[in-house]
């Protein structure tokens, strides 16, 4: 083998491990990014299992849809921390699903439907607060994330049970 036909020789085996490894980062950065997707799920999942949020749902989800604030404000103090704890919780996985770091069908399916419900609750108080406050960007990311459900038409769709009644495993 001439001087010449190493080189090319090298130039071909260089080639393919830089081809290589260009290919095993791009695998590696798909399952890091679904990695972290799956992460966030996972923790979507525990932040709406906790007594604060079940107790949020059994009092604002007993309430008629859009309650005027005043009414809303007569039930008293702990409809108010309920309905604060819920409106960060959902302002949080707005912002989250904003960023791209949940995906908004994740959220969809899990607790979609239960964001679009409170949201109808709680959306005259929210705008009383904005009004009262001077402060437009209280629970943005809530109304957000409630208004792409609603493109989405997460409030019409069917239920899972009903989706999914033909599932096997």
């Amino acid at each position: 083998m001439t001087l010449q036909g190493f080189s090319i020789l090298v130039d071909i085996i260089s080639s393919i491990a830089v081809f290589t490894a260009i290919v095993f980062g791009l695998t590696q950065i798909r399952q890091f990014r679904q990695q972290r997707r799956d992460m966030a799920a996972i923790e979507l999942v525990r932040s709406v299992q906790d007594s604060e949020f079940t107790n949020a749902f059994r009092l604002i989800h007993a309430l008629p849809e859009n309650i005027s604030a005043g009414e809303f404000k007569a039930k008293g103090t702990e409809y108010i921390e309920y309905a604060l704890a819920v409106g960060m919780k959902y302002e949080t996985i707005g912002l989250l699903v904003y960023k791209g770091i949940v995906p908004i069908a994740i959220v969809e399916e899990l607790v979609g439907g239960v964001a679009i419900t409170f949201w109808r609750r709680l959306y005259p108080w929210v705008k009383s607060m904005r009004k009262e406050q001077s402060a437009e960007f209280i629970f943005e990311w809530f109304q957000w994330l409630v208004e792409r459900l609603e493109d989405r038409g997460r409030d019409i769709k069917e239920p899972a049970y009903k989706l999914f009644d033909d599932w096997e495993e």
